[in-house]
């Protein structure tokens, strides 16, 4: 087990200080951050030290060596354009996005299963058919307009529910949340719904198709010539089995939500890390971007190792070949 750790925490190690690296190059490209951080009636002079003491002269190598060394230690640096620490930028917004994230799973999680078991045993019913019918809009139809198309319906046409923000939230500590308070609440119905509707299609489907498969299996034929009675046999056999692949997609499906929250909140403008990442993309800030892109990729590591483990855990023979 030790060494199944140390070897899944070396990967974890090279896959970060890739990351870091491709997104550090690849923001030396965007453009030249020293326009967006003065006016027009800056002298060259002025333009040169501010340069330097940002450290842009520097050789690539000594820039991203100076930002890994930091960023391991938690400092991302400096913001361009706000002048603050990136940490703190990032993890003041940082709440923001987990709770939107949060939501979205636990309604992808909770409209998704039943309606996968629902539309697996009952699949030639009407409503079933238009069920599946409809799951094709959350496939096919871009998050964005997705979030557009609630917004002209739930908050302008009819007025019920809040269109952008946050809504007003409780400092709790070092964490601010919305949970407590019902604009808080109103405000997150319309973002996270758009965020979920996605997965929330995947999974049906996905649940839908294993429930299928199982419910053709000899343990579940074994089940019925029991005569047990057909609940006991598609929700203590059938869906037990199901569940196993649901929860390994599901858990990495989290570190998606997280990343693709950015357009979610682009759209409502919600005030979490990904439009912080937007914003900083108009303004070059180079430091935010770089730390945005870590952070979410240190969230994709984290839930893969935990998923990992969980299999070494659970499989035996993960466990032989180790040994």
């Amino acid at each position: 087990m030790v060494s199944f750790l140390l070897k899944r925490l070396l990967q974890s190690v090279v896959v970060m200080f890739t990351v870091a690296l491709i997104a550090f190059a690849m923001f030396q490209f965007v453009g030249d951050p020293i326009n967006n951080m003065v006016g027009q009636d800056t002298t060259q002079e002025e333009r040169e030290q501010l340069r330097e003491n940002l450290g842009l002269n520097d050789p690539f190598i000594v820039q991203f060596g100076r930002f890994a060394l930091n960023a391991a230690q938690g400092d991302f640096g400096i913001s361009y354009k706000y002048k603050t620490p990136v940490s703190d930028l990032i993890f003041e917004r940082m709440p923001a996005t987990l709770e939107l994230a949060f939501v979205s799973a636990i309604l992808a999680l909770v409209l998704g299963i039943p309606l996968g078991v629902y539309t697996a045993l009952k699949r030639n019913g009407i409503i079933s058919k238009f069920i599946m019918t409809t799951s094709l809009v959350g496939v096919s139809l871009p998050t964005f307009l997705t979030g557009i198309l609630l917004i002209l319906l739930f908050g302008v046409v009819l007025r019920w529910l809040p269109t952008f923000g946050r809504g007003d939230v409780i400092e709790i500590g070092t964490w601010t949340t919305g949970f407590l308070t019902a604009s808080g609440l109103k405000s997150l119905i319309l973002p996270s719904f758009t965020l979920a509707l996605f997965q929330l299609t995947l999974i049906m489907r996905l649940v839908r198709a294993e429930m299928l498969e199982v419910l053709r299996t000899d343990f579940v034929k074994f089940a019925r010539a029991r005569g047990l009675p057909d609940r006991s046999v598609h929700f203590k056999h059938a869906l037990k089995n199901t569940l196993v692949p649901v929860i390994t997609i599901t858990g990495l499906q989290l570190g998606s939500l997280i990343a693709f929250a950015i357009i979610t909140e682009s759209v409502f403008q919600w005030p979490g890390m990904g439009l912080l990442f937007i914003q900083a993309v108009a303004d070059v800030d180079i430091p935010i971007m770089a730390a945005y892109l870590v952070l979410i990729a240190f969230f994709f590591v984290l839930i893969n190792m935990i998923v990992d483990i969980l299999y070494y855990a659970v499989d035996p023979r993960l466990r032989s070949s180790d040994g």
